[in-house]
């Protein structure tokens, strides 16, 4: 009581309502408020005629407080009772008097014999033994109810004791501390804690968010299964239906068959008794049958296991097969790059070693051209041809540039085997994974890596539909076939003349048995009708001979060809001036000046001039520079992005080669290196990360500012030149022909007899 009645110490806001300090008290307080509680309610059951035994309290009391207005059985709200506490600590602590317990024993007594609607005055009345068992009944279920009831409360009372002690165990370590730092630690300390209980509920949350979503997961699943079962049951009382139907008409017939004569029995007999022993005999056919059919099925399950371990050994064999290839091949190109090296440092004058170096580089240079296919990985020595009909290594004259070529063969057999597994293979998968073809950013991501080849037909004709969809029409391609058969064309002649200098190391082009001159012919014969502004221009067949070689139909290759000529190249790119293409050269001179200044600078001092290299590239789309898989590679990414890629890849050959062409020193060796060093490309992949993320930023809007400034200047050079061409022309016509003295003109000379 001494403790209670002293003053609340001040403490921070979280612990305002309670008193920590004198715990023990509390609780003793707590107990007490809850007698009282009990008994205020028990009063409530009193007749309304009868006094309150307690009426001689202070008005105070007479007022039910907020813990008192608490339905019978709930735990009373501590905050209540410790502030009821700090009010009157007096009061709340005062000892009950004598006639004050007398009071409430007999109201008790009172609220217990009301409790029972049976007996309003209690049991001592005589009554029925049946009455008195009810009764005793009920008050067993009602101090039932109410033990549970304490129960709790104790339950209840001991977390709340527990707490208490915790953060009385808290506060007295706050009190205790010397210094406000390690009171701040502590209070960082709750922080923390507070932090945590809360991450925990957020989790809790969640999981039961996950919860409540596979829950309505599994309830549509539910759903869907009754809807199933309900459809089964239909099924099954539809057939059920038609079996009734059915074994009605079947009841029906049997009662009107026409009356037979019978059968003599032994007749019947023997006939029964053959059915039998054919039933017999169908059951061990049936028995034999089942028999042969799980060991058919054992032996099955048997090779199915050593097919797939078989499978699985054969792949991996390959691939160790492919890495042990992709090592000789480099090998075999540090083998040939040494022979090189020593043949320029032994010279002429060793006479034995140069014929043993000779030697050794001819048996080197001698082809394979046998080959052995596997299914997804090429297990054999480098065949003669690639799978575009290109040849390997060309027969250079010279036969430093041929060991060079076989070096690059070599090196691209290398990469492409040990990026099999690691590149290839998952982008198959890809490609193999998509559906119908639409433009998409991933769509533009695969095109810039490769097609592959088995994809690449069905790819490149949705690209081409794209481009053309506006100019296509039913029969138009044959419209033209014909109409060049009708009348010839004034471009025939010199498209039967570079025919035969279309890619002479492709062997689709220079075998005299094969069909594809013919179908370049006739393509480019249509495009000159198809487009009689330019007719034919060199370099189209390049063009068309390489939509050939991977569409492999002449419609297509057509099609494709007149979606660069006309839809993706700019206008007067193929026209008689080349204007467009001029303009692109001194757009790709300033682009080199501002992405590789260095080399720029390098090939200034030298006087090189570019463009005797770079016409060419950008007039066929390197055709004519680049291998194969490379070329392709870059046709991927052109027909979708247009003109763009061609400056990118440009660009990059250039860097790819930088420090190459900057240890060059003398303006002719630079001319003879550049005329074959984009054949030195091999690595793909490298080249098209150079041209897509060095090369950036590369925007369209700065591509097309500097072909408007470009063409601008061009046109008004070529104006300024057609004057002159005119101005000199006026100043011949008016000196008239000029004939020196002694000698005649042709038309006096042909006069004479």
């Amino acid at each position: 009581m001494a403790a209670a009645l002293q003053p609340v110490p001040a403490m921070p806001l979280a612990l305002q309502n309670i008193s920590l300090k004198h715990l023990g008290t509390e609780i003793q307080n707590t107990m007490y408020n809850i007698r009282g509680n009990k008994q205020t309610q028990g009063t409530g059951h009193r007749p309304p005629g009868e006094d309150s035994p307690l009426s001689e309290e202070p008005q105070r009391e007479e007022q039910p407080s907020p813990a008192d207005l608490s339905a019978p059985g709930e735990p009373l709200p501590r905050l209540s009772c410790l502030q009821r506490l700090r009010k009157d600590p007096a009061d709340s602590l005062k000892p009950t008097p004598k006639s004050s317990l007398t009071a409430n024993l007999i109201q008790k007594a009172k609220r217990q014999s009301n409790t029972f609607p049976l007996f309003t005055e209690g049991l001592t009345r005589n009554r029925t033994a049946q009455e008195k068992v009810l009764a005793l009944e009920q008050q067993v279920l009602m101090l039932t109810k109410e033990l549970k009831a304490q129960k709790e409360l104790v339950k209840i009372l001991h977390k709340a004791l527990e707490a208490a002690q915790q953060e009385k165990r808290v506060s007295s370590a706050y009190l205790a501390a010397a210094e406000d730092k390690d009171r701040l630690e502590l209070v960082r300390h709750k922080v923390r804690q507070i932090a945590e209980l809360g991450r925990r509920v957020e989790a809790l949350e969640q999981e039961r968010e996950s919860l409540v979503q596979a829950a309505s997961l599994r309830e549509q699943e539910v759903q869907e299964l009754r809807q199933h079962v309900q459809l089964l049951m239909d099924k099954n009382e539809a057939k059920q239906q038609v079996i009734c139907k059915l074994s009605e008409k079947v009841t029906q017939d049997f009662m009107h068959l026409p009356r037979q004569p019978p059968a003599p029995p032994d007749a019947a007999d023997r006939d029964l008794l053959s059915q039998q022993e054919k039933m017999e005999h169908l059951k061990d056919d049936m028995e034999a049958y089942r028999t042969q059919n799980r060991f058919l099925n054992s032996e099955i399950h048997q090779v199915t296991k050593i097919w797939r371990k078989v499978a699985e050994k054969e792949k991996a064999l390959l691939m160790k097969c492919a890495y042990l290839q992709a090592k000789n091949c480099q090998v075999e190109s540090k083998y040939l790059a040494g022979l090189r090296r020593l043949q320029e440092a032994v010279g002429v004058e060793a006479g034995e070693c140069s014929e043993l170096l000779r030697q050794l580089i001819q048996e080197a240079l001698q082809w394979e051209a046998s080959e052995a296919s596997a299914d997804s990985v090429v297990l054999s020595p480098i065949s003669e041809y690639d799978e575009y009909g290109f040849l390997t290594v060309p027969n250079y004259e010279v036969e430093d540039l041929r060991l060079l070529a076989k070096i690059q063969v070599l090196e691209v057999h290398s990469h492409h085997l040990l990026a099999h597994e690691a590149v290839e293979q998952p982008l198959r998968e890809r490609w193999a994974a998509l559906g119908e073809l639409a433009p998409s950013p991933e769509i533009k991501q695969l095109l810039r890596a490769g097609v592959p080849r088995e994809h690449r037909p069905r790819v490149w004709k949705w690209l081409v539909r794209l481009r053309v969809q506006h100019l296509q029409g039913p029969g138009r391609y044959q419209e033209l076939l014909s109409r060049g058969q009708a009348c010839k064309h004034p471009a025939a002649r010199q498209i039967e003349l570079d025919l035969n200098r279309t890619f002479p190391s492709n062997k689709h082009f220079t075998y005299p048995a094969s069909s594809f001159p013919d179908r370049l012919r006739r393509v480019l014969l249509a495009f000159s009708w198809q487009n009689p502004a330019i007719g034919y221009c060199q370099g189209l067949n390049r063009l068309a001979a390489i939509a050939l070689l991977v569409l492999d139909e002449e419609e297509s290759a057509f099609w494709c060809l007149v979606a660069i000529v006309e839809t993706i190249m700019p206008a007067d790119y193929y026209s008689k001036t080349l204007l467009a293409s001029q303009v692109d050269q001194r757009v790709l001179q300033d682009l080199l000046s501002e992405k590789l200044p260095k080399l720029m600078a390098h090939l200034g001092q030298r006087r090189v001039d570019l463009s005797f290299i770079t016409f060419n590239w950008l007039l066929v789309v390197f055709a004519d520079s680049l291998i194969s898989n490379i070329l392709l590679q870059v046709w991927d990414a052109f027909l979708y992005e247009g003109t763009k890629v061609v400056f990118r890849y440009a660009l990059a050959i250039f860097k790819y080669n930088e420090e190459e062409i900057l240890r060059l020193q003398d303006g002719l060796e630079i001319y003879q290196y550049l005329r074959f060093f984009t054949k030195t490309i091999c690595d793909s992949r490298k080249l098209m990360n150079i041209a897509f993320n060095d090369m950036n930023p590369f925007p369209k809007k700065q591509l097309r500012q500097l072909r408007m400034a470009h063409r601008e200047r061009l046109e008004a050079e070529l104006h300024e030149l057609e004057q002159l061409k005119a101005k000199y022309l006026e100043t011949r016509a008016a000196r008239g022909p000029a004939v020196p003295e002694g000698c005649t003109s042709e038309d006096e000379g042909e006069a004479e007899p």
